[in-house]
């Protein structure tokens, strides 16, 4: 487990990144689309801070936050974005799709959760105590490949943490109109025992995460996490059908980066919030200048 400072180096590290991307967006320093992290943050940090170094994370389309939570280097991240030989993977696998060390991910819905269940098998095949840990949103639920996963991690008893960020809208869709019955039960049909955090508290999620990283790691047999979560910004750059008041009441209520700096000298975190915003910026104009992609693969 990190210590409180470190945790909240990457809460900003996180929403520094992508405040960047969004204004950088509207400034056509980027192309394609993205999909931001923004108020997710402490999802992201509060479980991958409890991974050991071999430890797998796969995760979706809004990757960004669990790559810097990751250790990710944010120049090869925003190289990427921009199609740089710098980039993560060489300026060719955009905003959505990164490979480094043991992180994967990959922007089709719903994909994820059967390429995290085999790479949990392969692992635990090999005598290995590494556990593999993958993302998914609400939205991803109604993807048939995502049972299909449930039922072989459960049957075969991969060792696998199911994090199942809810954040209430799939998209455009509010999750009351596209999700019937309630997401532990889903998990619960497959026998997989299931923890639900209603919090934006970086700690509290730290801590159950710990817990059940241990479990899975010990006994080999997944478990699963529901963050009921909000996101601050659209579903990509601009689609937010939701009212400006209820994002400014998420954003009032639920910010991570608020919740925990409470707990921090004022002195050590206006060190932090400066130190990152240099970092962030070095990091985006270094890309800025870096060499683009090659050629075609």
């Amino acid at each position: 487990m990190t210590d409180a400072l470190a945790l909240y180096r990457s809460l900003v590290l996180i929403r520094r990144f992508e405040e960047t991307i969004l204004a950088e967006y509207r400034r056509g320093a980027f192309s394609g689309t993205t999909h931001t992290y923004t108020g997710q943050e402490a999802n992201a940090v509060g479980v991958i801070s409890n991974l050991q170094p071999n430890d797998i994370v796969v995760s979706n389309h809004r990757c960004h936050g669990h790559f810097l939570a990751y250790g990710g280097d944010p120049r090869a991240l925003f190289g990427e974005l921009m199609g740089r030989a710098t980039g993560v993977c060489g300026g060719r696998g955009g905003s959505q799709h990164l490979h480094w060390r043991n992180f994967y991910s990959n922007g089709i819905l719903g994909s994820t959760l059967p390429l995290a269940t085999g790479i949990a098998l392969a692992e635990k095949m090999q005598g290995r105590q590494t556990i593999t840990v993958v993302f998914a949103g609400d939205g991803a639920l109604g993807e048939g490949s995502i049972y299909e996963a449930f039922n072989f991690a459960s049957l075969w008893s991969a060792p696998l943490l199911i994090v199942i960020e809810n954040n209430q809208i799939a998209q455009t869709t509010p999750i009351t109109l596209g999700l019937a019955g309630s997401i532990a039960g889903r998990l619960a049909a497959f026998g997989i025992p299931t923890r639900e955090l209603d919090s934006s508290d970086v700690l509290e999620i730290s801590s159950t995460a710990q817990t059940l990283i241990t479990d899975v790691r010990q006994w080999q047999r997944p478990q699963a996490l529901i963050l009921n979560t909000a996101r601050f910004g659209p579903h990509s750059k601009s689609d937010d059908t939701r009212p400006a008041e209820m994002v400014d009441e998420l954003r009032r209520t639920r910010d991570p980066l608020t919740l925990h700096g409470t707990r921090l000298e004022a002195a050590a975190r206006q060190t932090v919030d400066a130190e990152v915003e240099a970092l962030v910026r070095s990091a985006f104009e270094q890309a800025l200048i870096d060499p683009p992609a090659g050629g075609a693969i």
